[in-house]
């Protein structure tokens, strides 16, 4: 059983162009990014994290915002780079919203004061967490994403077009649709500089 997820980890990829279809249901995507959020591991068992699916026009209206948003920092002879690239997130099927609720933190803070410190970052690990879960089963379904941070330039619009409470923190904007091109070659440092066993 791990080598069949681990295989699932490996195929995961990262992938910038992709197309306005998709290879499963709206359905069954909204299935697994529930899932993610349900079963992504929080520390203390806080369920921090929240997640926000948006499809076809609404996703259409989240790169709309990213681009006024852009528009009014980056230099006007920069811009055009800039629009590129949102123009070729805006052209995927969709976007997942990743979110901590910092209610939820706070609370945690509030009744463990000797880890108040560590909440903050626990979160963002679990977070972190349901990100990759996501990606990788919906890489496992045939499609392709990319992550994006456009927090928080974009999060008051995010908030007021979508009713998203004030508590949910935007961390992430993952993009996702059927890939339009190969993804570039995993380049990876050496694995005996990055980890080691003792006791083996």
């Amino acid at each position: 059983m791990s080598a069949e997820y681990l295989a699932a980890v490996k195929a995961r990829r990262t992938y910038y162009p992709l197309k306005k279809e998709s290879t499963i249901s709206d359905k069954r995507i909204e299935e697994i990014v529930g899932q993610a959020i349900l079963h992504a591991p929080t520390s203390f068992n806080s369920q921090s994290s929240r997640a926000v699916v948006l499809l076809k026009d609404e996703h259409h209206k989240l790169w709309d915002i990213a681009k006024t948003a852009l528009k009014a920092i980056v230099p006007e002879e920069q811009y055009p780079t800039t629009e590129q690239k949102l123009n070729m997130f805006q052209g995927a099927y969709g976007t997942v919203l990743f979110f901590v609720d910092s209610a939820v933190v706070k609370g945690m803070q509030e009744k463990f004061p000797l880890y108040a410190d560590k909440f903050p970052v626990w979160a963002i690990h679990s977070d972190g967490m349901a990100q990759h879960i996501t990606w990788t089963a919906l890489e496992a379904e045939g499609l392709g994403a990319n992550l994006q941070h456009y927090n928080p330039l974009i999060d008051a619009d995010v908030q007021k077009t979508w009713n998203i409470p004030e508590t949910w923190q935007l961390n992430a904007q993952m993009v996702f649709g059927t890939p339009a091109a190969e993804p570039g070659e995993k380049q990876f440092n050496e694995l005996s500089d990055r980890f080691k066993v003792f006791g083996a």
